[in-house]
């Protein structure tokens, strides 16, 4: 028998079968106190090494993703955001909205959660079997920014085509040059109608001209951004002055600063 178990688990690496070797010995265990036949004993050997690969695939996504932590929609207090429809929330994280290249945009004022719903989508579509991609918008303008300076900006700009969820966060602090604002056009652009952007700001499209610095621009980036989107509107009290206001309250001590 350790002849055979050494010969499984080599063979189970040469195949790349991993969980065959892991699981040998428990499904035998069960084959042989249940009678399980071949058949049974086969299936459940394969059937552990697909949820295995599953889940390896599950969380190299999530690892690909780039999320600068991990949130979901039940760690997020909905009852928070009156102008939020908790029904919507949990639609989009179905992931329809990718399969139709829709968009998402969260608008609300600092501290409302934007970020964090954003993530949860992301996670929500990772978890689905999407391939995902965060951004702090300054930090994809730069990336585009050093690629075009190295002459890798087409394979940059491919391998953002290839992600069926681009994740754009703070579109909101920074005045972008007209170069810089030119290539983020592109990549949005490019997207129109062939994958799905959620991106959060905190800034009414109205004032995207402090972004891009450009009226002509700015209409073109709100058009493509606006095409068959969802809104979401967050405004309501800071979500992370509630966090550190019950935090206080547990602790005992006072709150010194703001959200």
């Amino acid at each position: 028998m350790s002849e055979h178990k050494a010969l499984i688990s080599l063979y189970a690496k040469e195949l790349k079968l991993p969980s065959f070797a892991a699981r040998y010995a428990q499904v035998l265990r069960e084959a042989e106190q249940g009678g399980l036949g071949y058949e049974e004993f086969l299936v459940r050997l394969m059937k552990g090494e697909l949820q295995n690969r599953r889940e390896n695939q599950r969380k190299q996504r999530i690892r690909q993703a780039k999320f600068p932590t991990m949130k979901t929609l039940d760690t997020f207090d909905l009852k928070n955001l009156p102008n939020v429809d908790p029904a919507q929330l949990f639609n989009l994280a179905e992931g329809n909205f990718i399969d139709h290249q829709e968009n998402v945009v969260f608008i609300g004022n600092p501290g409302t959660g934007k970020t964090h719903l954003s993530i949860a989508l992301g996670v929500a579509a990772c978890n689905k079997g999407y391939r995902v991609r965060f951004y702090a918008a300054a930090g994809l303008v730069n990336d585009l920014v050093e690629a075009k300076e190295q002459k890798r900006l087409s394979r940059m700009e491919k391998q953002l085509r290839k992600v069926q969820l681009l994740i754009l966060d703070e579109l909101s602090y920074l005045t972008f040059n007209r170069a810089s604002a030119e290539l983020l056009f592109q990549v949005l652009s490019s997207r129109n109608e062939r994958g799905s952007v959620i991106v959060t700001t905190n800034l009414e499209f109205s004032r995207w001209t402090e972004i891009f610095n450009d009226p002509m621009l700015t209409a073109a980036t709100v058009d493509r951004m606006t095409h068959k989107s969802h809104i979401i509107d967050t405004n309501g009290s800071s979500y992370r002055l509630r966090q550190r206001l019950a935090q206080t309250s547990v602790a005992g001590g006072p709150l010194t600063g703001q959200a």
